[in-house]
């Protein structure tokens, strides 16, 4: 089991140009507004939490951000380069809710299969090594001849991130990796987070809607029925607020918004 230390994680060097920049981003699906008009950027080398309730459009935005969302108006830059760009497409790490392994096939060998589609180009010793690597990073070397079909949930979740890791990525778009986990797995897998973040210079945009997760990001973009009430530090919420913890400065901003469109409505 991997170590925990209680503490925030440190404050990386911000970079000048974000991981990601949005500005008025909007996701129309039939009747529905599922995203109005997000401004809000990522810095680089930092975990940023993506959080609110289920619903409000979190796994949306994260596919904006990868590219597979159709239909997004607006600007929205990733890595310096538009959102779908063909050179994005092994610069950026994608970790979606459901676990992305084939359950008869080894750990190793579900490996072995996507460096083959990432990388083609690699050699057979290298894309051992390739392999080898993310075993380690994710605590899986002892399991790398089991079946992913016989593995927990949460070993599970760790052959998708070791998945992402493949290539070291820039940016590591993880839609909700700790769903279902129980507690001693989520800290775990936060502990690795945050050693990506800090031995890479990785940047992590990570999705919850668990605000005790929020605690454990440098920064936090809170969503509500797909608008974005905040996007600041957690120390920054808290003070902005008067609140003691996230979700109590989250609870804030939601009544905030709340009063402020029963205004705006009632003055029509």
């Amino acid at each position: 089991m991997m170590n925990y230390s209680p503490d925030p994680p440190a404050d990386p060097p911000a970079s000048l140009t974000p991981a990601v920049r949005a500005e008025g981003v909007t996701v129309v699906r039939g009747p529905r507004t599922v995203l109005r008009g997000l401004d809000f950027t990522v810095p680089r080398g930092q975990i940023t939490g993506l959080l609110g309730p289920s619903g409000c459009g979190k796994s949306t935005l994260m596919r904006s951000i990868v590219g597979t969302q159709a239909k997004v108006t607006g600007t929205l830059a990733v890595l310096g380069s538009p959102a779908g760009h063909p050179t994005l497409r092994t610069r950026i790490g994608y970790v979606t809710q459901a676990p992305s392994v084939y359950n008869d096939l080894t750990v190793r060998q579900n490996l072995d299969y996507f460096t083959a589609i990432l990388a083609p180009a690699l050699s057979a010793s290298d894309r051992r090594h390739e392999i080898d690597r993310v075993l380690t990073d994710v605590d899986l070397t002892s399991h790398a001849d089991a079946l992913a079909g016989n593995l927990s949930g949460g070993q599970r979740s760790r052959v998708s991130l070791a998945v992402a890791l493949l290539g070291t990525p820039e940016l590591l778009v993880l839609d909700e990796p700790t769903v279902g986990l129980d507690p001693v797995l989520r800290r775990d897998l936060w502990t690795l987070f945050h050693s990506i973040a800090a031995d890479r210079g990785a940047t992590l945009l990570i999705s919850s809607h668990v605000m005790d997760e929020a605690e454990r990001c440098h920064r936090l973009l809170l969503m509500r029925k797909g608008e974005i009430l905040a996007d600041d530090t957690p120390d920054a919420l808290r003070t902005r607020t008067g609140a003691e913890t996230v979700e109590a400065a989250f609870l804030h901003l939601v009544d905030e918004a709340a009063t402020a469109a029963h205004e705006k409505e009632t003055t029509r």
